[in-house]
């Protein structure tokens, strides 16, 4: 018997690929599934990548809608349904944002005012509050806000799969103004001529000075002395300061290790000498002896109710002289020892800068008189130490705030008047001419908000007439004080910024006065102001 013969197809194992062949329907389908499923993932990544963009735009709507509202939240006379209505306006639901996104539909936001107590949101820098007494350092009464937005995103190809939307959240909490954001160089100017020993009407019951230096005690609360995330600024240590020119001599500046903000106080008219400026803060209750605003002695007027005569010895000014003793005006150099941390609430009594401000002995800074009002010269003065304090302090801020009740209307030289504006012979270098008092305050604020300052006037019981040596407007006092509120702009450009123009509830009524901030007392305008020298700030969600 012959063996069986292998079948050829076995042998070049055509027997395989007809079996491979055979399968090949199989093959199709299975890469149809494949191709089918791979689609659909495309389909959903593309979706899902579409619905991603849309929650970026809803969170960025969130949050501005959460810093719009926090923003606002410190100002004078709002309420927290104001608060609300702005952080709706700038909210994807109603905001020009939504408009210009094609990706979302049906945005609804719900926005809550929070009163934030933990100390993780004193880390964060919120202004401090307590939960007895919601923020009373806000208008307001909160210190937050946190805010929701939902909105849908229709799907194009994950329709098929049956998801005609996604649904989005997103959350935001932003803090209000007036937590820590500095740091900055405030310099105060307070006007001590002699009308501020009259009565106050309407802001407190004392004097004007008294109650111009409980505004100085609001905005020492109110700002930082150091970091919010520390619980004690530490212990502070003294520094010799020269004085800025005109005048020569040295005070002692207090600091804290790392402080943030940094406050000094200017009185005019100018005491003699840095002697005499501590008077204003040993306790001692004496007054401090002035000088003219161009330096000058006469020792021909003893006898002048006020005048600024060195000879007057039973005023405590020293001995006759008639050289050129130039007014130093700087009361407190920069310090931050005013408060034990960011979150105390009272003042350090021991501080200079406190007592100066009337809050460590019976008074603070005296209001001595002698000459009448002039600002150019403690604008100029106070600049000069805004700008050293800036160099000092790299990426610091400089602000400078003027308070005064005044009619810059210095006495001129002449027959008989020894005091004002009389400057000595032979002159010093800068002598400001008695003519456009105004105008020249007005200027040399300009110079200051071109350099980088933001100048701030409170125009406290100011008139509408009174300025005699100018002409136009600034003979009026009220609208000399809104020229000298500015903001600097770009390198050493400025503009004249209504926003940092106060009246208070004593101030005239006049055209320029109702363009003012606010018509308010003088607490609630240095809140305003301190609120001001800070941002609202994005925290974290979840923070109580």
């Amino acid at each position: 018997m012959k063996p069986t013969k292998e079948p050829t197809a076995l042998k070049n194992g055509s027997t395989l690929r007809w079996i491979g062949g055979a399968r090949r329907g199989q093959s199709f389908v299975l890469i149809t599934v494949a191709m089918v499923a791979i689609c659909g993932i495309a389909a959903i990544v593309f979706d899902v990548g579409t619905a991603y963009i849309g929650y970026q735009q809803l969170r960025a709507q969130t949050q501005a809608a959460a810093l719009a509202g926090g923003a606002v939240m410190s100002n004078d006379g709002e309420t927290i349904s104001n608060v609300i209505t702005t952080a709706t306006d700038y909210s994807g639901h109603t905001g020009d944002v939504n408009t210009n996104s094609s990706l979302l539909s049906n945005v609804q936001i719900a926005a809550t005012a929070k009163c934030l107590t933990s100390t993780a949101a004193i880390a964060e820098g919120v202004p401090y509050c307590t939960a007895a007494s919601p923020c009373g350092c806000l208008v307001t009464g909160y210190n937050a806000l946190s805010v929701t937005e939902t909105a849908t995103v229709p799907t194009t190809f994950a329709r098929v799969l049956g998801f005609n939307s996604f649904s989005l959240s997103a959350t935001a909490m932003a803090s209000a103004k007036g937590g820590f954001n500095g740091p900055y160089n405030v310099a105060i100017v307070v006007d001590t001529t002699a009308s501020m020993n009259s009565s106050d009407s309407g802001n407190c019951s004392s004097t004007k000075i008294s109650c111009a230096l409980q505004g100085v005690q609001t905005l020492l609360k109110t700002l930082s002395p150091c970091a919010g995330g520390l619980t004690s600024c530490g212990s502070a240590s003294g520094s010799s300061v020269t004085v800025p020119a005109p005048a020569t001599g040295n005070l002692t500046a207090s600091n804290v290790t790392n402080a943030v903000d940094e406050v000094s106080l200017f009185a005019f008219p100018g005491p003699v000498s840095t002697a005499q400026a501590q008077l204003d803060t040993n306790c001692s209750g004496t007054n401090p002896a002035i000088t003219s605003y161009n330096g000058f002695f006469s020792n021909n007027s003893c006898t002048g109710a006020g005048a600024p005569a060195a000879c007057c010895t039973s005023r405590g000014e020293g001995s006759c002289s008639t050289t050129y003793t130039p007014p130093e005006y700087e009361i407190v150099p920069f310090s931050s020892d005013y408060r034990a941390s960011d979150t105390a609430t009272s003042l350090i009594a021991g501080s200079t800068l406190v007592i100066a401000s009337g809050a460590g002995c019976s008074r603070g800074i005296a209001a001595p008189g002698g000459e009448g009002t002039f600002y150019a010269g403690v604008i100029d003065t106070a600049q000069k130490a805004l700008a050293t304090a800036a160099s000092n302090r790299p990426n610091t801020k400089n602000v400078m705030i003027l308070i005064s009740d005044g009619e810059a209307n210095a006495d001129a030289p002449g027959p008989g008047v020894t005091d004002g504006m009389e400057a000595p012979t032979p002159a010093p270098a800068k002598v400001y001419p008695a003519t456009k008092q105004c105008a020249q305050a007005v200027a040399s604020a300009q110079a200051a908000a071109a350099a980088g300052t933001t100048v701030y006037a409170v125009a406290y019981g100011s008139e509408s007439t009174g300025c005699t040596t100018d002409t136009g407007t600034y003979s009026s006092p009220v609208c000399t004080m809104q020229a000298i509120a500015n903001s600097p702009t770009t390198a050493g450009s400025y503009q004249q910024n209504n926003a940092n123009f106060f009246t208070d509830v004593s101030s005239t009524k006049s055209s320029c006065a109702s363009a003012a901030r606010s018509t308010s007392t003088l607490d609630q305008i240095f809140k305003t102001i301190a609120g001001d020298l800070t941002v609202s700030r994005l925290i974290p969600n979840g923070t109580t």
